[in-house]
């Protein structure tokens, strides 16, 4: 099969296509043909040496792929040959074939293209599990709550939005630019904020009635730590999924208990399998009907052939993607 490989640590220039053995599905596991792999800033992380694979995982990247279930491993009940489904994966998603877990599985409805639900698995896995599983927001208390994602341009901020609004929350979102905010807000979002020329803060402010927003979904970190903090309501969360901007801020401790408001900090790859399948069976229950239904679906910048991996790196690194990038093999 065709993957892609890399030469060692660093940035796109690493990355080469090669060819190398066929995978063999183990017990409980499906070997995927792949329609599509779905790039991720964690992809990126892990070049650099940040965010290396589990173990028993491959070696190259890829956390999610879409595609047919070529083959069952021992074990497996419930899929067929020949099924279309997209799949979260530990790593190895760039590449023709792909080995995931059966229970990682999602199936890929009929009205959805094969190739962009490869967008999907690792964003609404990570929204997913965050939402409900952190901070305990139900397909109820979402309805009427207000909250503030960041990064609504990306992957998971595209997500958020989409499953955030079919939910019935008030959403803001910050982005860079005055187009890339249009987009946000032509998906779904109420309030748009440009990150470049506005304080969100001061927006939050503003648009709440001094009251705050019940939920932050945040991939900054630490340089967005104090107006975060300044954003909450009385009991809100935040969530903390990434840290583009440092891991080391000082945390105001009086405004947090006066609050009575809660900072998490969280990670999809790094969770134990079992917590991943926990996480998948619940996407499938809650989030899944709403992309059967056409409310939440991959917002896809670019297709590139899986041999220009490279070149998508370069386009994440760049800021310059709206959503997501998907590699075609």
């Amino acid at each position: 099969m065709r993957a892609v490989l890399a030469t060692g640590i660093g940035g796109p220039e690493v990355l080469f296509p090669a060819d190398v053995p066929d995978p063999v599905p183990g017990d409980g596991e499906v070997l995927i043909d792949v329609a599509a792999a779905g790039v991720n800033r964690a992809d990126l992380l892990q070049l650099k040496g940040h965010h290396p694979p589990p173990p028993g995982a491959p070696d190259w990247p890829g956390l999610e792929v879409s595609g047919t279930i070529a083959a069952l491993g021992p074990r497996v009940s419930g899929w067929s040959v020949g099924d279309r489904v997209c799949a979260l994966l530990d790593g190895g998603g760039y590449a023709s074939k792909a080995v995931a877990p059966a229970a990682f599985l999602l199936p890929v409805p009929a009205e959805l293209d094969l190739v962009d639900a490869a967008g999907l698995p690792e964003a609404i896995c990570t929204v997913w599990s965050n939402l409900a599983g952190v901070a305990g927001l139900t397909p109820e208390s979402a309805a009427g709550s207000t909250v503030l994602v960041h990064g609504g341009s990306g992957g998971v901020g595209t997500t958020s939005i989409l499953l955030l609004k079919a939910l019935g929350a008030r959403v803001l979102t910050t982005a860079g630019g005055p187009e890339r905010v249009a987009r946000c807000v032509a998906l779904g979002a109420d309030v748009g904020i440009d990150h470049r020329t506005e304080d969100f803060a001061e927006v939050v402010d503003r648009v709440t009635d001094g009251a705050g927003v019940d939920l932050i979904l945040d991939v900054i970190g630490a340089g967005y730590l104090e107006r975060n903090l300044a954003s909450l309501a009385t009991h809100g969360q935040l969530v903390i999924i990434s840290a583009q901007q440092g891991t080391k801020a000082t945390l105001d401790i009086g405004r947090l208990m006066g609050r009575w408001a809660g900072v998490h900090g969280s990670l999809l790859r790094k969770r134990p399998r079992s917590e991943k399948v926990e996480i998948v069976a619940s996407v499938r229950e809650q989030a899944w009907p709403l992309v059967a239904s056409g409310r939440v679906f991959p917002v896809v910048h670019e297709r590139l052939p899986l041999d220009r991996a490279a070149d998508a790196h370069r386009l994440m690194a760049d800021g310059a993607v709206f959503g997501k990038v998907l590699l075609v093999p």
